[in-house]
């Protein structure tokens, strides 16, 4: 899963010409770390539709900030620039892919 700093995030996610789903995490969350197989597979079979990245939230405290994310992890949908959805916690890929429906 590719990861997005500060510094990047700009250019990677404000910038993308596809939907962009950037998961908030962090090294100690074990629901993030669940999430882990769940993204990737996400990743590779809406690769066309949907780009998917991560944001260690310790690492990258601006951009956290910026979007004030309080919980790990937190999911947000970025469309031409702006975040168009937020979810909180961890979930099945079934429901994750629910929740996305909208915005693919």
């Amino acid at each position: 899963m590719p990861e997005v700093t500060d510094a990047e995030f700009a250019a990677e996610v404000i910038g993308s010409d596809l939907p962009v789903l950037v998961e908030f995490t962090a090294d100690w969350c074990p629901p993030c770390r669940q999430m882990a197989p769940v993204l990737a597979a996400l990743a590779e079979e809406e690769g066309d539709r949907l780009r998917v990245v991560q944001l260690n939230v310790d690492q990258n405290p601006a951009t956290t900030n910026a979007y004030k994310v309080l919980s790990m992890p937190t999911f947000m949908v970025f469309r031409r620039g702006e975040p168009v959805k937020s979810m909180v916690g961890s979930r099945p890929k079934r429901r994750l892919l629910e929740e996305l429906a909208d915005v693919l």
